[in-house]
C-alpha cells in the first residue's frame, strides 16, 4: 500500500514549491496538487525529482491520499480563490480535518472562514508566512491562528519548517479568530516603514553628497550594531551591486509598487483608532512616488528652499542619521504593537506579544537584532502598554533623540522629505505631552455641532454651551464630526 501523506499543498508558484520542498527536507511526506494538473507533472518531474513528494490529479486523489486528521494548506491569491477551494474540499474531508491558508489574506475572511469551516466541523487555520521564496525554502517565519484545536495537529510540520532563532523556533501559535492574518499584516506594515526610513536615510545621504560606495559602506557599518537587520543588510548590498553599465540602483525608476498589505494595516489603524502614523506614511510615501509624470512636471514650476545641504562634519550628521532611523524604528515597531494589542482587545484574543516577537527575529523580512530586545521587553513586563515605556527603548530614544531632531529639522531647512522619520518624531512628541490642545478641538466641535465636551477635573460628564447666544442649548446626538 502506498504511503499516506502528512500534508497537502494546494498552489505551486514558486511559494509552494519551496514550501514543500522544505517540508520534504524535514522528513515529511507532501502531497502536491495543483489547479492546473500539468504544473504537478512538472514539478514531480522536475523540482522534486528524487524526493519522497507525491502528486495528486484531483481533490478527491489528494484527499485520498492524506492521513488522518487530513491537513490541508493552501497558498492561492487571497480571495476568492481560498473560498472556492475551501467549498470544493468541504464536502470531501471528514470532522476534524484541517484546512491551512497560508496566503496574504485579510484577516476578517480568516475570522469568517473559520467559523464556517466549525458549522462543518472543519478546524481553519489562517496562517502568516513571511521570508519570500528563500524562506519559504529554508525556513519561513510562520504565524498560524484560527481554530485552536488544529495547533496539536500540524505544531510538529509547523515548528520543523520554520526558521529558528537562538535555536527557538520562528513559530508559535498566535491566537483564535483572524489574528494569525493580522499579526502578518502589521509584520508587513511594519516592513513598509522600515523599508520607508532606510529610503530616507539613503535620501539624506545622497544630499550629502556621498558617493554610492560611502553609502554601501555606511550601512555595512550600520548592520554591526543595534541597526543589524536583513534590510539593512541587503540595502548594503544593492548600493554595492554593478552590471556592466555600473551602479544600477540609480538607473531605477523611482516609482513604488505595493500588494495591500500595509495599506490593510493603516486602514486597520483608522479603524481601531490607533495612530500608526509611520507606516501610513510609509504607504503614502508609494502613493507619491506612483506620480512620477506630475513630479517631473511639478518639480519644473515649484520651488522650494534655497538653502543647499551642507554640513560641517559628514560623518558626525552620517551618526545623527543613524540615531534618527534607530529612533524612528522604535517608534514604528511601537505603534505596530499598539495595533495589535487594541485589536486583540476588540476580538477577544489572546496574543503573546513577546512570542510575536521572538517570531520575528528570524525567516522573515524585518528580522532584526532589534526584535530580540522586544522580546526582552515583554518578559520583564507582559502588561506593557506601550515599548517607548520599557527602559531600554526609553534611554535608547533619551540617548539619541537629539540626531533625530537635528536630521528632522535640517532636511526640512534643505526640502528633503522626511515622512516617516518626521511623523514618528510627531508621534514621540504628542505621546510624551501631557496636555494637547485637543481642548480647543472639542470646543470647535461643541461650537458649530453641539457635540459637547468635559471639562478637567469634571471627566464622565458632558456639557454644552451656547457659544454665541443665538444658538440652542440642546446637545447633539447624530451629526459626528
Amino acid at each position: 500500500m502506498a504511503q499516506k501523506a502528512d500534508i497537502a499543498l494546494i498552489g505551486l508558484a514558486v511559494m509552494g514549491q519551496n514550501l514543500i520542498l522544505n517540508m520534504d527536507s524535514k522528513g515529511f511526506v507532501v502531497c502536491a496538487f495543483n489547479r492546473t494538473v500539468d504544473k504537478v507533472k512538472q514539478f514531480l518531474e522536475n523540482e522534486a525529482k528524487g524526493t519522497k513528494i507525491i502528486g495528486a490529479t484531483s481533490m478527491e486523489d489528494m484527499v485520498s491520499k492524506l492521513k488522518t486528521p487530513r491537513r490541508v494548506m493552501l497558498l492561492v491569491k487571497a480571495g476568492s480563490a481560498v473560498d472556492d477551494f475551501i467549498k470544493q474540499l468541504t464536502p470531501l474531508l471528514s470532522p476534524g480535518d484541517i484546512i491551512i491558508d497560508g496566503g496574504n489574506s485579510e484577516y476578517q475572511d480568516t475570522a469568517r472562514r473559520v467559523e464556517e469551516c466549525k458549522k462543518n466541523k472543519l478546524l481553519f487555520v489562517g496562517s502568516g508566512v513571511s521570508g519570500g521564496e528563500e524562506g519559504a525554502r529554508y525556513g519561513p517565519s510562520l504565524m498560524p491562528g484560527g481554530n485552536p484545536e488544529a495547533w496539536p495537529h500540524i505544531k510538529d510540520i509547523f515548528q520543523s519548517i520554520c526558521a529558528r532563532a537562538d535555536n527557538e523556533p520562528c513559530c508559535e501559535w498566535v491566537g483564535e479568530g483572524g489574528s494569525g492574518h493580522f499579526v502578518k499584516m502589521v509584520h508587513n506594515g511594519i516592513e513598509y516603514g522600515d523599508m520607508q526610513l532606510i529610503c530616507e536615510a539613503y535620501d539624506l545621504m545622497k544630499a550629502m553628497g556621498m558617493s554610492q560606495k560611502e553609502m554601501a559602506d555606511a550601512f555595512t557599518e550600520w548592520n554591526k550594531g543595534e541597526l543589524d537587520s536583513f534590510l539593512i543588510e541587503i540595502t548594503s548590498s544593492i548600493l554595492n551591486y554593478k552590471d556592466k553599465e555600473g551602479y544600477l540602483l540609480e538607473r531605477i525608476r523611482d516609482t513604488a509598487g505595493q500588494k495591500g498589505t500595509g495599506k490593510w494595516t493603516a486602514i486597520a489603524a483608522l479603524q481601531y483608532g490607533v495612530p500608526v502614523t509611520l507606516i501610513g506614511e510609509a504607504v503614502f510615501s508609494r502613493c507619491l512616488s506612483a506620480l512620477k509624470s506630475e513630479r517631473v512636471a511639478a518639480s519644473k514650476v515649484l520651488n522650494g528652499p534655497d538653502t543647499k545641504p551642507t554640513v560641517a562634519n559628514k560623518a558626525e550628521f552620517l551618526n545623527h542619521i543613524k540615531n534618527a532611523l534607530y529612533c524612528a524604528k522604535i517608534v514604528s515597531y511601537a505603534q505596530g504593537f499598539m495595533l495589535m494589542r487594541e485589536a486583540a482587545k476588540e476580538n477577544g484574543w489572546h496574543l503573546n506579544y513577546g512570542g510575536i516577537a521572538l517570531m520575528w527575529r528570524g525567516g522573515c523580512i524585518i528580522r532584526s537584532v532589534f526584535l530580540g530586545n522586544i522580546k526582552e521587553a515583554f518578559t520583564r513586563n507582559p502588561q506593557l502598554s506601550n515599548l517607548l515605556l520599557d527602559d531600554f527603548f526609553k534611554n535608547a530614544i533619551t540617548k539619541n533623540q537629539n540626531s533625530w531632531r537635528q536630521v528632522v529639522s535640517n532636511a526640512t531647512l534643505w526640502g528633503i522629505p522626511v515622512p516617516a522619520l518626521s511623523a514618528a518624531l510627531a508621534f514621540f512628541d504628542g505621546y510624551r505631552a501631557d496636555r494637547l490642545p485637543a481642548n480647543l478641538l472639542q470646543a470647535q466641535r461643541d461650537f458649530f455641532g453641539a457635540h459637547t465636551y468635559e471639562l478637567l477635573g469634571q471627566e464622565g460628564k458632558f456639557v454644552h454651551t451656547n457659544w454665541t447666544g443665538t444658538g440652542g442649548n440642546v446637545s447633539a446626538s447624530s451629526y459626528n464630526a
